[in-house]
């Protein structure tokens, strides 16, 4: 094996590794500082009684979502849905200030996944949005599984703009910035 296909490999393994450790350090962070606020919430109480299930991981998996832009579908009581963002716009600091984890834990990733490869801008920032290889399954994922039905409707982040915004489009540019800061870094 080549230097270049070993150190090829050590960047997709380091971006795929960084992006699965971004995602779920940054669903960690979101659950840390709100689910025992969402477990005593009102609506939280009364989608666990009606769907028999504890809700809250799932309450903090919208949050999440929500801090990459990404909208919850939920369904109306007349029919039809409405998309909604607990997070911008949000009157309370602590839920607008993860607006700035994902993109943070992102360029760390980025930065980690270039680590003392020295490499030009180009090619470091290209090894950097490798992150997302880890970070757009669980984004995926992730959209499915945070779901809660009750009858025939459900609720959940909008699955187009989990993959698109979630999954692809903040992964590859803070991945990217990391990984043109990481080659900056190890180049000195």
């Amino acid at each position: 094996m080549s230097n270049t296909e070993a150190s090829g490999k050590r960047v997709v393994g380091g971006g795929l590794a960084g992006g699965i450790a971004a995602w779920i350090l940054g669903y960690l962070a979101v659950y840390l500082v709100h689910a025992s606020e969402i477990e005593n919430s009102l609506s939280s109480n009364v989608l666990s009684a009606l769907t028999d299930e504890n809700v809250t991981w799932k309450l903090v998996g919208w949050l999440f979502y929500n801090a990459h832009n990404v909208t919850v579908k939920i369904p109306g009581l007349l029919g039809g849905q409405s998309a909604q963002n607990f997070v911008v716009g949000a009157e309370e600091t602590a839920l607008t200030a993860f607006l700035v984890v994902p993109p943070l834990l992102l360029v760390a990733a980025g930065i980690a996944a270039v680590w003392n490869t020295a490499e030009e801008p180009t090619t470091a920032a290209r090894n950097g949005a490798a992150v997302a290889l880890g970070y757009l399954p669980l984004s995926i994922a992730g959209a499915l599984v945070f779901a809660v039905t009750l009858g025939d409707a459900t609720a959940a982040p909008n699955l187009v703009t989990a993959v698109l915004l979630a999954g692809t489009v903040y992964p590859l540019l803070f991945g990217a910035v990391g990984g043109l800061v990481g080659g900056h870094l190890s180049a000195e």
